[in-house]
């Protein structure tokens, strides 16, 4: 059971990175993330609260609190942000909105498995 273990472990990290990452790359450069907002006509300021709701799921993931319910609600982000990337005539987009479905997929699973052995005590 180590391997697996270890497993559930390296899967969890990997993806509250990349929801970790979109929080840093949202912070260093919002612009871009802004205007594909703005595209569909919604508030650019929206940017913050992606960006606030990918660092602390993602950070919540990474360490093991909270990991079901977190899973559940980045599952659903990702959905909702795939509308975002739905461009048939643009390959490169359809690539990212089929990428996140299979993230979803990986963050049901999560939620459904839960954080395995290896998680951060809260208290201590």
């Amino acid at each position: 059971m180590a391997l697996a273990d270890l497993a559930v472990l390296i899967g969890r990290i990997l993806i509250a990175a990349l929801f970790v990452g979109g929080a840093i790359q949202k912070a260093v450069d919002p612009e871009p993330a802004m205007q594909l907002l703005s595209g569909f006509n919604l508030p650019k300021a929206l940017v913050w609260v992606a960006l606030a709701f990918n660092a602390i799921a993602g950070g919540m993931v990474a360490v093991g609190w909270a990991v079901r319910p977190m899973a559940v609600l980045l599952a659903a982000y990702c959905a909702v942000t795939s509308v975002f990337h739905l461009i048939p005539e643009d390959p490169w987009q359809m690539s990212i909105f089929v990428k996140n479905w299979a993230i979803a997929g990986g963050c049901l699973v999560l939620a459904a498995h839960g954080p395995g052995r290896y998680v951060l005590s809260k208290s201590g």
